[in-house]
């Protein structure tokens, strides 16, 4: 009986194994066993290995040894355990790394930079507004700060610059163009309400989603969506009527708000350019850019040159308006890009209700923080509103899944 002897290390630089060498070496201990009991070659020959191979058991003449295994062309692998009576040559695959074990630790990290950057984000963009009130200009800081990021992260290669050509351009222009628009008409609502108003009229947004598809796109939207749309429209309609920040220039911009980014999804579905998401955003934010400077210049340019930067760094302060503009600009860039990262880690039904929350979030922290008061009538109707953007994210997430595997089911 041969005796059992310690593991060893063994450097592999490729997983197409070419050949096997031994050689006398002291033994160190390892990840993967190793069980023979008899050789009787100095060298195999092997084809490209899975994560876990058994081998037939090699002949030797030897009684109990200790090798330093070689593979020819082969990174650092840790190898060996040895014995003389077993039967066969057992390759598993190493320890993992503590976040490969645990992926959720990551996707819950995503989830709470999404929250955390969104919340953040509105309450100190709102607090800009109170001494600075001009949402076109600030519209554009938003995106000039994010596509100096883009720039920035192109020029390091992180990621590396997908090119572009006048096809793909002319794609992207209607959705950009949509995109400037609901991303103006947001702030606009932003610096004429309150925040948590804004986005409670800004809950209505699946309903022109569902209605641009029935009657701009043809689709057939089930029953069961139009039904859980109703508390919706309720509750924002209860909400809208008692809010005491309630004025129709914050209404109106933000539902034009909610029909741009509605037709931003329906032209974002026909340019299917196939870029990653991050360079598409990019690009996306560069066009904006361009299309949200004439009207800032024009609607605000005249006010902001004759008092409107010298009252705002009159009120904080040059330092603290300049730095309290790029903040914003980054915390919108950085929490639609978590946005995106994250429904790419997830299913649709996570990402779903993960928005809702969001959405809930957002509201709860910017009544806290600048201590609006709300009636008994608009807590009860946002909560409502909320609620019902719950249940359709819900069945639309489910009817999405079964269309999924439906569509499997028939090319299989």
């Amino acid at each position: 009986m041969a005796s059992m002897i310690t593991p060893v290390r063994s450097p592999i630089r490729t997983n197409q194994i070419s050949s096997l060498y031994l050689s006398s070496t002291r033994i160190s201990p390892s990840n993967v066993a190793l069980k023979t009991r008899t050789l009787s070659s100095p060298s195999l020959a092997f084809s490209p290995l899975p994560e876990k191979l058994r081998v037939p058991a090699l002949s030797t003449g030897v009684s109990g040894w200790s090798q330093h295994l070689r593979w020819r062309g082969s990174d650092e692998f840790p190898l060996v355990k040895a014995a003389s009576d077993g039967a066969e040559i057992e390759i598993t695959e190493g320890s993992k790394g503590f976040l490969e074990r645990f992926p959720f630790l990551i996707t819950g990290f995503f989830f709470f930079m999404w929250y955390f950057l969104n919340v953040i984000f509105n309450i100190l963009n709102k607090k800009v507004y109170n001494y600075f009130p001009y949402p076109y200009f600030v519209s554009v800081i938003h995106l000039l700060v994010g596509v100096v990021y883009c720039l920035v992260s192109w020029s390091v290669g992180l990621p590396k610059r997908a090119p572009i050509d006048k096809e793909q351009l002319a794609l992207l222009t209607p959705v950009a163009f949509c995109h400037a628009l609901g991303h103006v008409m947001s702030n606009v609502s932003f610096a004429a309400v309150a925040v948590s108003f804004t986005h409670t009229i800004k809950a209505l947004e699946p309903f022109f989603n569902a209605s641009a598809s029935q009657f701009v796109l043809g689709h057939h939207i089930p029953l069961s969506l139009w039904l859980s749309l109703a508390p919706v429209v309720i509750g924002v309609s209860m909400a809208s009527l008692t809010e005491l920040s309630f004025n129709w220039l914050g209404f109106g911009s933000a539902m034009i708000s909610n029909i741009a980014f509605t037709y931003r999804s329906i032209y974002s579905k026909k340019a299917m350019t196939g870029m990653d998401s991050t360079n598409v955003y990019a690009y996306i934010s560069i066009i904006a850019l361009l299309v949200c400077i004439p009207p800032a210049l024009i609607i605000e340019g005249p006010k902001l040159m004759q008092y409107g930067f010298r009252d705002a760094i009159a009120k904080v302060g040059i330092y603290k308006f300049l730095s309290d503009l790029f903040w914003i600009g980054m915390f919108y860039h950085l929490y639609n890009q978590l946005a995106t990262n994250t429904l790419e880690r997830v299913a649709p039904l996570t990402h779903a209700v993960g928005n809702v929350l969001k959405r809930v979030f957002v509201i709860g922290f910017s009544i806290v923080v600048f201590g609006n008061r709300i009636s008994t009538q608009t807590g009860i109707g946002t909560a409502i509103a909320i609620a019902g953007v719950a249940i359709y994210s819900l069945i639309k997430a489910n009817l999405e899944e079964q269309k999924k595997k439906a569509a499997a089911i028939s090319t299989s």
